[in-house]
Order: structure tokens, then C-alpha cells, then sequence
């Protein structure tokens, strides 16, 4: 018997040296830092904050100043009908209030007699003001403050999508590290079965031990192998899972080599990893949850379009002045007597398109109620339900720790039991399947915690720092 102990102690040291000079941890917070700065759905998604900024840039392009030239000249049989020169330099601003200077140069024979100047051309300073449809809100300044919107949206929007995708990550870690820790149970016990059947043979061979009891023991150590070469197929395809998430620069998959395992301590970081352990549900505000954020910022865009359809029903009166010189560089040379000045008014009949429009942006906004306050309540009690989910956790793992402990227990007074000859291998394996079982229940049981932080992680749609 001290014989077999020693085997026994000497193969498990051996095991264990080898195993720690070779294998190099990979843990979930280095794990995550790879998906979060290398995987292409996270560069996908830092694509809808670049999309955000190129449609606000676009939206500024509406108060660009502008410059226009236009010229038309017409000439025919050595006569020439007009050469007419118009130069305009616009500045739209805020509000429905565009700045202008403009020169005009026209000479030919057959010249309207409107279009009639001075030889040296003639220059215009004015202004053009929309002074009822475009006046307190415009094309241009709501494209604007949606544009503003939409970037602040697609912040949101791609803090959910990245949460996702490293939600999704996360649950594939936990699954190969559950398979890492099936694999090791099975291997221990393989270990122990082997050392088992080799005792009961040397036993047999002195007399000490049935041949029946050989068979039983052999019979033990090949359901060992066999689940042990399961779960070892089990943790390579968790690996090659794996791998779809590592990925480098330059978007070159990795695979996971051999000698790279998870951390077993993951239960001591998880918390930190994924920054919920400051979680307090008591304290925690939905309002600031990125989701509603992104719904507030969306239900705000479709205000401003209320308030642009409902400006729409107004309307169009545009006024315009211009004081005109043809002698620029005086400055009183622009006064009062001389200029150009004019007044569009524009209004349809029924305004059916405007009250239609006015109404569908309406609806629009109350659709966005409603999935606001649906998602409000929907986002609340799954918060609730799993945070008590984790509560009971705590109660089943302190359950499934003293279970395990005491079929440890068990195991081993039987097998001291059998080697004193008051047992039997039968006993002895029914022992230790129950303590397998109780193994794999427990690893079960942290695999479901782990996954339940991760559904905390992904509900809250934090950022891992």
C-alpha cells in the first residue's frame, strides 16, 4: 500500500511540474483586450461614430460661404448681342439670413434695357431674410442639429454593439474554460484509475486480490479514458471557438496554440473586468443606460423634424435688399438711394404635403414613446432577475462546495477501506463517480455564473476598461 501511495504522489508532482513549465495562461481581461482593440465587428462598429462625424460635416457644408459666376455671352455675324458677367459671393448664416455682395458687368447691342449699367460694372452689398417659413427653423438647421444627434447617437450605438460582440466573446471563454476544467477533472481520475488498476493487478499477482477485481478496475480506467477523450475532443472545438475572436492588426486571424489555457481564477476578476463591481441596483439609473441614451437622442432628431414640418405650414415670404454702388472702394457710395430690393411670397392652397408630413413626424415620435418606455420597464426587470439569479448562485456554489467536499471525504476513507481489505473496487468506483459528478456539477454551476455576469455585463452595456 505505501508502495502505491508514493507512485501515486510522485505521478501527480510530475504531472503538475510539466504542466506549469509549459502552458501560459491566457486570462479574460487579456482575452477581451484582444477582441475589443483587434476583432472586425469592433472596427465595424468605430465605423458608425465615423459615419456620425462625416454627416455633421456634411450638414456644416449648408453654412458654407459661397461663390458663383455667371456668364453668358452671344455673338452672331460679327455682332455682338451681349457679354453679361454676374458674380455673386453668398454667406448664409443660423438662421434664415443670408449676406451678399454681388458685381455685374453686361455690354452688347441688343442688351435688355433692365440689364443696363455702368461701363465700369456695377457692385451690390445686401442682405435676404425668410421671414416666416425659414426664419426660426430651416432646412439647413435641422439637418444640422440631427447631424449632432446622430453623432451622439452612434456613441451609444456603438458601445451596444461592441458590449455584444464581447458579450458573445465572453460566453465563448467561459465555455472553453469549463472545457479546460472537464478536461482536467477527467485526466486527474484517469490518473487515479490507472494507478488503481495497477495496485489491484500487482495484488492479484501476489494473491491478495480476485481476478474479478482486475476486470472491474480495468473496466473503470477505459470509462475513465473514454470520458477523458471526449471531453478532450469538447475543449479543442471550445478552442477553435475560440479563435474565431483573436484576431491581430491588419485583420490576421490567430489560432489558439496548444500550450495556451484559461485562467482558473477567473472568479476572482470577473468583477473587475467587466466593471460591474460597483453595481448597485438600488442606486442604478436607467436613464443613463447607453440604450436609452440612444433612444433619447433618437426621439430628439424626430423633434426637430416635428418642428421643421410643423414651421413648414407657414408661408414663404422672402425679403431682400441690396444697396448698390459703382464705385466700391468710397463706402458712403452705398446709401439709401441708390438700390435693389424684393419680396417673394409663396403659400399652397390646401398644404396637404405640409400637414401630412407634420403628422407622420407625429406618429413617429409617439412610436418612439412607446419603445421607450417598453424598453425602460424590459431593461429594469432583466437587471432585477438576473442580479437575483447571482444571489442565488452564491447559495447553490456554497451547497455544491460542501457536497463536493464531502464526497472527497468519502472517496477517500473507501479507498483506505479497500486497501486494508474491507472494501471492494466496486465501492471504491461508486465513490468516485459520485465525486466526478459532483466535480462537473460544480463546474456547471461556475460556468452558469459566469455566463450570468456576462448577461450583467451585457445588460448594463458597460465598457470592460
Amino acid at each position: 500500500m505505501k508502495y502505491f501511495v508514493l507512485v501515486m504522489f510522485i505521478s501527480c508532482c510530475s504531472m503538475l511540474n510539466a504542466q506549469q513549465t509549459t502552458d501560459s495562461i491566457m486570462t479574460l481581461s487579456e482575452y477581451l483586450g484582444f477582441v475589443k482593440s483587434f476583432h472586425p465587428i469592433v472596427k465595424q462598429a468605430n465605423l458608425i461614430v465615423d459615419e456620425g462625424e462625416l454627416k455633421l460635416l456634411k450638414s456644416r457644408g449648408a453654412f458654407d460661404p459661397k461663390l458663383e459666376v455667371d456668364y453668358d455671352r452671344k455673338k452672331f455675324k460679327n455682332t455682338e448681342y451681349y457679354d453679361k458677367l454676374n458674380a455673386t459671393f453668398k454667406i448664409p448664416t443660423w438662421y434664415g439670413v443670408e449676406f451678399k455682395g454681388n458685381f455685374e458687368e453686361n455690354e452688347g447691342v441688343y442688351l435688355n434695357p433692365e440689364a443696363t449699367i455702368p461701363e465700369e460694372g456695377l457692385y451690390s452689398v445686401g442682405v435676404s431674410i425668410d421671414i416666416a417659413r425659414g426664419l426660426i427653423m430651416n432646412e439647413r438647421m435641422s439637418m444640422l442639429k440631427q447631424a449632432k444627434l446622430f453623432t451622439q447617437q452612434a456613441a451609444m450605438d456603438r458601445q451596444l454593439l461592441v458590449n455584444d460582440i464581447l458579450y458573445q466573446a465572453s460566453v465563448t471563454y467561459f465555455n472553453w474554460l469549463r472545457a479546460y476544467n472537464q478536461k482536467q477533472v477527467y485526466q486527474d481520475f484517469v490518473e487515479n484509475a490507472n494507478l488503481r488498476f495497477e495496485g489491484v493487478k500487482k495484488s492479484y499477482q501476489v494473491g491478495e486480490r480476485a481476478a474479478i477485481d482486475t476486470t472491474e478496475a480495468r473496466i473503470a480506467l477505459n470509462d475513465r479514458r473514454l470520458n477523458y477523450e471526449k471531453s478532450r475532443i469538447t475543449y479543442i472545438k471550445a478552442s477553435l471557438e475560440l479563435s474565431n475572436y483573436l484576431w491581430l492588426e491588419n485583420n490576421i486571424p490567430i489560432e489558439l496554440q496548444d500550450n495556451i489555457i484559461p485562467d482558473t481564477n477567473t472568479l476572482l476578476n470577473i468583477d473587475a473586468v467587466f466593471s460591474t463591481s460597483e453595481f448597485d441596483l438600488a442606486s442604478f439609473d436607467i436613464a443613463t443606460h447607453p440604450k436609452m441614451l440612444s433612444l433619447e437622442y433618437k426621439y430628439e432628431g424626430l423633434n426637430i423634424n416635428r418642428r421643421l414640418a410643423a414651421n413648414n405650414l407657414l408661408p414663404k415670404i422672402n425679403l431682400e435688399y441690396n444697396f448698390l454702388s459703382q464705385t466700391p472702394e468710397v463706402i458712403n457710395s452705398f446709401n439709401t438711394s441708390n438700390y435693389k430690393s424684393g419680396v417673394n411670397v409663396s403659400l399652397p392652397l390646401f398644404l396637404r404635403k405640409e400637414r401630412a408630413d407634420l403628422k407622420l413626424a407625429k406618429l413617429k415620435m409617439l412610436d418612439t414613446e412607446f419603445e421607450i418606455e417598453a424598453t425602460k420597464v424590459t431593461l429594469k426587470n432583466k437587471i432585477s432577475a438576473i442580479n437575483q439569479e447571482l444571489s442565488s448562485f452564491t447559495v447553490q456554489n456554497e451547497y455544491n462546495t460542501s457536497i463536493v467536499s464531502d464526497y472527497e471525504t468519502l472517496l477517500s476513507a473507501e479507498e483506505r477501506k479497500f486497501f486494508i481489505g474491507e472494501s471492494s473496487i466496486f465501492l471504491v468506483n461508486s465513490r468516485e463517480s459520485k465525486l466526478i459528478d459532483a466535480k462537473l456539477k460544480a463546474i456547471d454551476l461556475e460556468y452558469k455564473f459566469f455566463e450570468t455576469k456576462a448577461k450583467l455585463f451585457n445588460i448594463l452595456a458597460v465598457l470592460p476598461i
